[in-house]
């Protein structure tokens, strides 16, 4: 099945896994989604994530962390912000916070994809792609 918003397709598969308690979900493999998966894994919103298969048919497995007892999971909420049907773009003195810090915003940049943490510290504004708290 082609998917036309990879980014959100990859945000709901891990919000399906997460709400399921699953340890891990497969996304299609895209160097979009290979980048996300980095920031979320340095971040510390996941565990780890590789890449599986041959071809068209890769996969990353992503692990996902939960904590306590109760096995709660640590991303509470991913939130598409930028489209395909309307993309959302912010200068570095309009980047975005998060749940006044919490929360992080995915930035898509001249020099890569990175919280918005890192854009301020870099000064780079760029398209928002999404949010995670």
């Amino acid at each position: 099945m082609a998917v036309n918003d990879t980014i959100a397709d990859m945000l709901t598969r891990i919000r399906n896994a997460n709400l399921a308690r699953h340890q891990t979900t497969e996304v299609p493999s895209t160097k979009m989604t290979r980048n996300i998966a980095r920031v979320l894994k340095d971040e510390g919103f996941i565990t780890d994530f590789e890449e599986v298969g041959e071809g068209v048919s890769r996969h990353l497995v992503v692990s996902l962390k939960y904590k306590g007892k109760g096995k709660r999971p640590i991303i509470t909420s991913l939130k598409r912000v930028s489209k395909p049907g309307l993309r959302v773009y912010s200068n570095r003195k309009e980047l975005p916070r998060v749940l006044g810090g919490i929360g992080i915003a995915i930035i898509s940049t001249s020099s890569g994809i990175m919280t918005d943490r890192e854009a301020r510290r870099q000064g780079l504004g760029g398209e928002v792609l999404c949010y995670v708290w």
